[in-house]
């Protein structure tokens, strides 16, 4: 299942060009538009946004993938794989490692992009980086199967999909920081594990950036989180006929 979705994801290249083309207009276009309305004492405000489109690349790419069960249901491949002599936690885990690798390489992709355009990234902040997608994704993934263990047609997934990426993205402090808002406003940002993520993830790429919570906390929360969303996701797609 692992290596069948990762053909999957290889094989698509228009898939391969967006993953591209897609972070560079959001960290020239809107990075540069926005960067000369936001002050940053001491950072530059594409080195802030940088690990916010890593957060929304991993987001958008795990939960969209899980539309490949529907996909695989519709075109008769699932009703193979369950009635096969193998558990159904088994085939979960496959699908889930599968899409998490396909977003993985999408959010090295956008750390290649950085480099380029000139964020200021070392080996070691790109090191720390890596494992914290990779936990990061774990959760993500597991929201999108969850998802499509739910959905019966490509249009309520697409439809719930929406409903799902578009606040957790902009309510994760992926684009300004969740600190100058408001008191009231700021449970939305708590309350949404991606918040975790993006902290997390720039508190290992910018030197000194003070995160909203300590960085132990950060990853507590965000496997906490996995492990939830493991638990649910391979209960429900084990009751999925």
């Amino acid at each position: 299942m692992w290596r069948r979705e990762l053909k999957r994801f290889i094989r698509d290249r228009t898939r391969l060009v967006s993953s591209v083309i897609t972070p560079i207009l959001w960290l020239v276009i809107f990075g540069t538009g926005l960067g000369f309305s936001l002050e940053f004492t001491g950072f530059d405000y594409t080195q802030f946004l940088l690990p916010g489109i890593i957060a929304q690349t991993l987001l958008f790419t795990s939960i969209f993938l899980g539309i490949s069960v529907i996909w695989d249901r519709q075109f008769g491949f699932m009703k193979e794989i369950m009635v096969s002599p193998i558990s159904r936690a088994s085939i979960f885990a496959g699908k889930m490692l599968g899409v998490g690798t396909a977003a993985i390489i999408q959010g090295a992709i956008v750390i290649l992009l950085g480099f380029i355009i000139g964020v200021p990234l070392t080996l070691q902040a790109v090191t720390l980086a890596l494992p914290l997608m990779i936990i990061i994704t774990v959760g993500l993934t597991c929201i999108g199967l969850v998802i499509a263990s739910l959905m019966s047609s490509l249009e309520s997934f697409g439809t719930i999909v929406t409903f799902v990426n578009l606040p957790m993205f902009f309510l994760s402090g992926a684009l300004f920081p969740v600190t100058n808002l408001p008191s009231w406003m700021r449970w939305a940002f708590y309350i949404n594990p991606l918040t975790y993520g993006v902290d997390a993830l720039r508190g290992v790429m910018i030197s000194g950036w003070p995160t909203i919570v300590p960085m132990q906390y950060n990853i507590l929360i965000i496997c906490a989180f996995d492990v939830v969303m493991i638990v649910l996701g391979t209960y429900l797609f084990s009751r999925r006929q």
